[in-house]
């Protein structure tokens, strides 16, 4: 950032390539607020697939971030988990300069974006956790797709940022019993520390569950989480491949059982919600959940925004151990 006007962000030139920029910030509109970047967060995952140009030509529209400038596969500036302060607001809106916000923005170390944008930051929650809302968000989204409910059996199948998210929103409906799936011993520490218990390395043969959610990312991980399902349940694919080709075992005690297999997608309230739910208010129910911090054991780094291209570039090449990579902005 700079006091001229100028704002540095980070840019995917062409799959595998990233560089920080520097570009001129136009004049606020009339219902515009300047926020200044604190930190951001790598949705390990999806950032990953975008990064090295995986996203199909069929899904460039839906896969837009919010304030996305350019087009897949790239030059492009992507990103959705921001959080900063505002240093300026229209006088109407001036209670909102000086706190903190969140905002579904690229990387970015300094933005205009309409105020209705912005989500200030319930007391409790410090801007280093606020991170994770977006994650959390999508959590929530499951959550209400997998139509979880008092005394099931949950298998989640991918311990990732996701993945344990979701086993932890499952964990706290009464008489659930949640049962976490990685081959990451690392996994372990972090489902102990959010009070999941035990990470098991594989699916257990008679798990029978009501409901399985599968988030590991890797197709065989599908495959296994096929094998967790009782007869009737639903298996929760949330999952993105991108460009990739997933093969299933649809034979077996597929069809006998009567499995049924559910796509979830943070883009769109599921139905039942959609009639009283705003995507704002999803959004701020993921801000009010994050006053436990627990979830501070879901950050596992941290970079200068300086060497975020070099970060990108390890990430997407090799994701072991990280689930929420955090990104600190060096403040003026």
């Amino acid at each position: 950032m700079s006091s001229t006007g100028t704002t540095r962000q980070f840019w995917i030139r062409s799959p595998g390539r990233g560089e920080i920029v520097s570009a001129g910030l136009p004049p606020l509109g009339a219902d515009e607020v300047l926020v200044r970047a604190l930190y951001s967060g790598i949705s390990r995952g999806t950032e990953s697939l975008v990064f090295r140009g995986e996203v199909p030509a069929s899904q460039h529209h839906a896969m837009r971030a919010p304030f996305q400038e350019g087009d897949f596969p790239g030059p492009l500036k992507y990103g959705y988990s921001s959080v900063g302060e505002v240093l300026e607001a229209p006088a109407r809106l001036g209670a909102l300069v000086g706190r903190t916000v969140f905002c579904l923005y690229p990387h970015q170390d300094l933005y205009a974006v309409p105020a209705r944008a912005v989500t200030v930051l319930p007391e409790g929650v410090p801007p280093e956790r606020a991170v994770l809302a977006a994650n959390l968000e999508t959590a929530v989204n499951a959550v209400w797709d997998g139509g979880a409910s008092a005394g099931d059996r949950i298998v989640v199948v991918g311990a990732g940022v996701v993945g344990l998210l979701v086993a932890w929103l499952c964990r706290q409906i009464p008489g659930t019993v949640v049962t976490v799936v990685d081959h990451d011993p690392s996994r372990a520490t972090v489902a102990r520390a959010l009070g999941l218990g035990e990470v098991l390395d594989r699916v257990p043969p008679d798990a029978g569950a009501d409901l399985v959610v599968h988030a590991s990312g890797a197709p065989e991980g599908m495959a296994a989480a096929l094998g967790a399902a009782g007869v009737e349940a639903t298996l929760l694919e949330l999952s993105w491949y991108g460009s990739r080709a997933v093969p299933l075992p649809l034979g077996e005690d597929f069809h006998s059982g009567r499995i049924t297999i559910r796509s979830s997608q943070v883009g769109r309230i599921p139905p039942l919600w959609a009639p009283r739910w705003t995507h704002a208010r999803r959004i701020a129910l993921a801000l009010e959940l994050l006053r436990d911090g627990r979830l501070d054991a879901l950050i596992s780094g941290e970079s200068e925004f300086e060497a975020l291209p070099e970060v990108m570039a390890t990430l997407a090449h090799d994701g072991r151990g990280v689930l929420c990579h955090r990104i600190r902005y060096r403040l003026p």
